[in-house]
């Protein structure tokens, strides 16, 4: 039985380690290139960097970013490059314009909404409504039932 489970937990790890198979002229290459496929996301899969997705897409551009890392594009010139392509979605931190400006100020937005919200709810539960004669008088008359009885 134990045999059977570390045979088992050997093939799951062995399919976690992906191997690109490209080779690169110096350290700094790999390092962008490592750095491009985690940063890039793939437009056709939920939330997933290219380093990670097993979507054809994500291959392309796997092979387009080792491309023009081998030809000596900048890492910042691969991510125009494929934002200018696939659109802002496909950079995990798109920039600040007049497009993605939702996507960054709808958060602090939403925040300030709820502490208004929380403001406003918390002054009307301190506010104390005060009992006319009438109801101050009917006040008394069910404390004075509910010791009697």
């Amino acid at each position: 039985m134990g045999m059977v489970t570390l045979v088992f937990s050997m093939a799951l790890l062995a399919q976690q380690v992906t191997y690109d198979g490209y080779e690169f002229k110096t350290a700094e290459q790999r390092q962008t290139y490592q750095q491009l496929t985690q940063e890039l996301r793939c437009p056709k899969c939920q939330n997933q960097n290219i380093a990670d997705s097993n979507a054809p897409l994500a291959g392309d551009m796997r092979e387009r970013a080792y491309n023009m890392v081998m030809q000596g594009h900048s890492k910042q010139e691969v991510i125009d490059h494929m934002v200018a392509r696939y659109g802002n979605f496909a950079h995990y931190r798109p920039p600040f314009n007049l497009f993605t400006a939702v996507l960054w100020l709808a958060p602090l937005f939403i925040a300030l909404v709820g502490i208004a919200i929380a403001i406003r709810m918390s002054r009307r539960r301190r506010q104390t409504v005060a009992l006319s004669d009438q109801e101050r008088e009917q006040l008394q008359q069910l404390k004075e039932r509910s010791k009697d009885d």
